[in-house]
């Protein structure tokens, strides 16, 4: 059978400016590739069979190339039915060029024709990928939003968020340039190792703050901004890298109130290292936020009580980062171990993967050597951390009491 026979071959499709394709990433057993309408906020799951098609639909290229491209990667040719079905779903979901409003019988709006991918985000979450002449999944009813209430809501503060952020950046983004960034990087980390060797004074300054509610006031202040900094960070890092940044906002779950910044594009940023520099950017921005503070504290003739509240803070705000970096859901930790190892779903994947190889399972050795490696690798790494959390935890109960 030809690559496009008839009338297709000619056919040159075309993604719309705004589909977005992410880099393969492991989902359990199988390597799958996001596709995300970057207009509606819809999202895909694909295999790299459907992958290898469509990221090469740029309108330069005619489905007879596209499809001589796909039988010298893949040993086969692909004939009418599979084109309609792929062009008809990618027409029906609007990620072509041109598709709303196509002519029934046009590539971009091949009537009735049975889907190549999952039908929504919420059935790529479930790790729904399909292959060619596979029918299209029923997509699930639209997810309810969340009731404001007096003890839990959310509230978005700026009707713009994406231009907001990219006000921000204009600010402040010379602070992301590497002759800038690089020294304060290095002073953070000279910082936390001036907070490791003295933690045990900083541990006796946190239980006085305790008892100055004045002061335990203005630091609960300061850690506050500390976390509406970190959220701002990620966006406009994210920014930096050419992502867009939905909303900005207020969510309570109270007591508790904090500031949210919901970044869209994330997963589909050119490379792996911008990916992770903006899931890292939260906690990078707590502990630059405590160098001033930390420079007081050591330099400058304060009262003893303003020296012992600044010492609390750079415990408390060093605690605040350090716990965001844990490689556990929903943490930014857990973004960058996903990132490091190409991954969606990394946890609940990882959990599968350690029960099938635990009980011998036949169906772990069919998981590929990269999953292999990556999930057991998640796991020590996780587990690590948490031991080394934990002895800390105890190291500092135990010098209290002692102390």
């Amino acid at each position: 059978m030809s690559a496009a026979p008839g009338a297709l071959a000619a056919y040159r499709p075309a993604l719309r400016p705004r589909v977005l394709l992410s880099d393969p990433l492991l989902d359990g057993a199988a390597t799958v590739h996001l596709i995300k309408d970057a207009e509606t906020g819809s999202s895909f799951k694909v295999g790299p069979k459907e992958h290898f098609l469509i990221a090469r639909m740029d309108g330069e290229r005619s489905l007879a190339e596209i499809g001589e491209a796909y039988a010298g990667e893949y040993g086969r040719r692909l004939g009418d039915a599979h084109w309609k079905r792929l062009l008809g779903l990618l027409g029906a979901k609007g990620l072509l060029a041109g598709a709303q409003g196509a002519s029934p019988g046009s590539p971009g709006a091949t009537p009735g024709a049975p889907g190549v991918l999952p039908g929504s985000s919420a059935a790529a979450r479930a790790g729904a990928v399909a292959s060619p002449g596979a029918p299209a999944p029923v997509p699930p009813a639209p997810p309810v939003p969340e009731k404001r209430t007096l003890l839990r809501g959310s509230l978005p503060l700026v009707a713009d968020a994406d231009a907001t952020t990219a006000r921000i950046h204009r600010a402040v983004g010379f602070l992301l340039a590497p002759a800038v960034l690089a020294p304060l990087l290095a002073l953070t980390l000279a910082m936390e190792a001036v907070v490791l060797a003295r933690a045990g004074e900083l541990l006796l300054a946190v239980r006085g703050l305790l008892a100055n509610p004045v002061l335990l006031t203005g630091t609960a202040v300061l850690l506050w901004v500390s976390t509406a900094l970190h959220e701002l960070a990620h966006g406009v890092v994210a920014r930096h890298h050419g992502g867009r940044v939905s909303e900005i906002g207020l969510r309570w779950r109270l007591p508790a109130v904090i500031m949210y910044c919901t970044v869209d594009d994330y997963l589909y940023f050119g490379t792996r290292r911008h990916r992770i520099a903006t899931a890292a950017a939260g906690a990078v921005m707590n502990l630059i936020f405590l160098l001033p503070f930390c420079a007081l504290w050591l330099f400058a003739p304060l009262d003893d009580a303003t020296h012992e509240a600044f010492a609390a803070l750079l415990l408390l705000g060093s605690v605040q980062a350090l716990v965001m970096l844990v490689p556990l859901p929903p943490l930014d930790g857990y973004r960058i171990a996903s990132q490091l190892a190409g991954a969606t779903g990394l946890a609940a994947s990882t959990g599968v993967y350690l029960r099938l190889a635990l009980r011998r399972s036949p169906e772990a050795a069919g998981y590929p050597r990269r999953a292999r490696i990556a999930y057991p690798a998640y796991a020590g790494a996780t587990a690590l951390v948490l031991a080394c959390a934990l002895a800390a935890a105890v190291a500092g109960v135990h010098h209290l009491l002692t102390a």
